[in-house]
């Protein structure tokens, strides 16, 4: 399924409550965060897989927001530990051609609305569609963000205390830890050591969702 396609059914996901948009609820929506999103994806006819993104030209996610779809946390985007050298290189790999980028060049994100104590009462606020090639400005801002988070890193292990990364942090993203136990280390070869005693992931601030619904030509699609 291609991004556009599945635009229409997303919007019409928006301001239905989870219980009459989804017809039942899972019995554990608190614990297991991505579950809304899984049942989202399978609404509209995207497959549960392990393809780098949702649909064939880009990703979909879903972050916690109030009312008004104002973000209330960060929005996860993609693990870092297999492809952990390609940000500690010198120069990084360069932006466009990391997983990281191709996760977010096509996004579509829905902030849903928790408020409520019975999760058949959470509802999408609204859809938005950010397409980075013609968004020049959050392009920019994005990979010089990416560069910071590399050095911020590398400065981590080479200068820090225990030679290991910890959060860091840009204007857009950040890269902080990520896991449950059992601990997933990470290694690298570039370094050949152990850079952390835990997965670390790549997170969109709120900084960027307050952007992207605040630009009329992504909002509201």
């Amino acid at each position: 399924m291609k991004v556009e396609d599945a635009l229409p059914l997303l919007n019409q996901s928006c301001q239905i409550p989870l219980r009459d948009l989804f017809g039942q609820m899972p019995s554990n929506p608190r614990i297991n965060k991505g579950k809304i999103g899984q049942m989202l994806m399978q609404y509209i006819g995207l497959e549960l897989d392990s393809n780098l993104t949702d649909f064939e030209d880009g990703e979909l996610k879903t972050n916690k927001a109030d009312r008004n779809g104002n973000p209330l946390e960060t929005m996860w985007i993609t693990q870092i530990s297999e492809r952990i050298d390609d940000y500690l290189s010198v120069p990084p790999k360069d932006f466009k051609q990391t997983a990281l980028y191709h996760k977010i060049k096509s996004l579509v994100f829905l902030p849903i609305c928790k408020s409520a104590e019975n999760p058949g009462d959470w509802f999408f606020t609204s859809c938005h569609y950010l397409y980075l090639p013609d968004d020049p400005f959050m392009a920019t801002c994005l990979e010089r963000d990416y560069r910071r988070v590399c050095g911020l890193l590398r400065n981590h292990i080479e200068d820090g205390h225990d030679g290991m990364i910890h959060t860091s942090s840009a204007q857009f993203i950040q890269v902080r830890s990520k896991d449950n136990k059992p601990y997933n280390p990470i290694w690298s070869n570039l370094y050949g050591q152990m850079v952390s005693n835990k997965n670390h992931g790549f997170y969109f601030k709120k900084e960027f969702m307050q952007y992207v619904i605040r630009q009329p030509a992504f909002s509201a699609v």
